[in-house]
């Protein structure tokens, strides 16, 4: 089976939108709502699907309720009794600040009769952004921005966050103690790990404040004065697992990297592609990623292993990017980049990476499309693929050739999205 690059652009795109299609609010949200309290139903929340998950809340609740959300900027959504606030990702703003600490008072005074329903999502902990006593908004956002260009994961950097919130690591839920509380969340960690999906406002927190000065320390990273200053006394530490007001919390994840992979299989599948699953918790340099999936691309090209083409090649997950240059771009496009470049334009071989949340990075791209043809077109208009990639600007390579996808907030998150398309060889 071959296929010119319109009809593999299409099937690219049509496999995003499955995977997509599986993962929003409206599909997962409403079989997980609890019942009713006997008391008052606050909701809270904070993320890039936190408007559309209060919307399915509102569309599905059978009762009274109030609350507040906060998401990213132009990912809101008309609701009519739970406000929804913007604010800044993924470098956290007075906006946010002012939302967590409105959130983080609302909860507060409730009574055994009363409902906590948080809705959490990728962003959150950004997005709820409240800083520890001592540490102002600015230490924060220092912070966060050297962790961004420093390759850590999103768990390190989440550990880091956490010990630098009044609000996050568990804060949220212990504040809201007698009342109960239910979290409905959709992960956008390899793993998906409760603590760490939007730092864990209401899960207990494994890590201490130790974890966090070592992660700053093994990155290179010299924080603030006050930041250091706080991380050295190690006197407030967020709520751990046997911390008695966070023992009814009840946590639900409705959404995962791996429900967005396995809808794009099924519809891969039905198309006449043998879909391959590499994992949806795939990380690492995103540059070193991309070798590892054009080595198994090309062995399915080649060999037929480990399923003769035509192929499907899934993968999730979040890859990192040490940013050592000064261009434009996000994970997905720094990872197509060097996938271009190991596959050095092999017939029948096209590729696509997205953010699931319709942003690669900070850019207005979800991600590109990877063509068997890029690296010639790309050297008739002059452009050095290589020289792009040591500049970590994958994005203004891309966009020269035509060959960013811009969807717009998509108002879900299950992190990254990879996919790539191996035709069955002519003759």
């Amino acid at each position: 089976m071959t296929a010119d690059a319109p009809l593999a652009d299409a099937l690219l795109q049509d496999l995003f939108q499955a995977a997509l299609s599986a993962v929003t609010a409206d599909t997962r949200l409403p079989g997980a709502l609890p019942p009713p309290p006997k008391g008052r139903t606050v909701v809270v929340g904070a993320g890039k699907a936190a408007a559309a998950m209060a919307k399915a809340v509102e569309d599905h609740w059978p009762g009274p309720l109030s609350g507040l959300v906060v998401t990213r900027y132009d990912h809101d959504l008309p609701t009519s009794r739970i406000e929804v606030v913007q604010a800044s990702h993924p470098v956290p703003d007075a906006a946010g600040q002012d939302a967590a600490g409105r959130i983080l008072a609302m909860v507060q005074g409730l009574t055994a009769d009363d409902l906590v329903l948080c809705l959490i999502s990728g962003g959150g902990s950004a997005l709820l952004a409240l800083p520890a006593p001592g540490v102002s908004l600015e230490d924060k956002r220092a912070v966060g921005k050297a962790l961004l260009k420093s390759g850590a994961d999103i768990a390190e950097m989440n550990c880091v966050r956490k010990h630098l919130s009044a609000i996050k690591g568990g804060r949220l839920a212990a504040a809201a103690h007698p009342a109960r509380v239910v979290s409905l969340l959709v992960s956008d960690v390899p793993g998906d790990d409760p603590s760490v999906i939007a730092s864990g406002p209401t899960v207990p927190d494994p890590t201490s404040v130790a974890d966090a000065r070592a992660i700053l320390a093994k990155h290179g990273i010299t924080p603030p004065p006050a930041v250091a200053a706080y991380l050295d006394q190690g006197a407030d530490e967020t709520p751990k697992p046997d911390d008695p007001r966070l023992a009814g919390v009840v946590t639900t994840i409705i959404a995962t990297p791996q429900d967005a992979l396995e809808a794009a299989a099924a519809l891969a599948r039905a198309r006449g592609f043998a879909p391959i699953i590499l994992g949806d918790a795939i990380e690492g340099e995103a540059r070193e990623v991309a070798k590892v999936h054009a080595g198994i691309a090309r062995q399915i090209a080649r060999h037929g292993q480990p399923t003769p083409a035509p192929a499907v090649i899934l993968s999730g997950g979040e890859t990192t990017v040490t940013v050592r240059g000064s261009g434009r771009g996000g994970r997905n496009v720094e990872f197509l980049l060097a996938l271009a470049v190991a596959l050095d334009g092999h017939p029948g071989i096209h590729a696509a990476a997205f953010d699931t949340d319709g942003i690669d990075g900070t850019e207005d791209n979800a991600g590109a499309i990877l063509r068997p043809d890029t690296l010639a077109r790309a050297a008739a208009l002059g452009l050095d693929a290589k020289a792009f990639l040591a500049n970590n600007d994958g994005y203004s390579f891309f966009k020269a050739l035509g060959d960013l996808v811009v969807t717009g907030p998509t108002r879900t998150n299950v992190n990254d999205f990879r996919v790539i398309l191996v035709e069955r060889p002519v003759g």
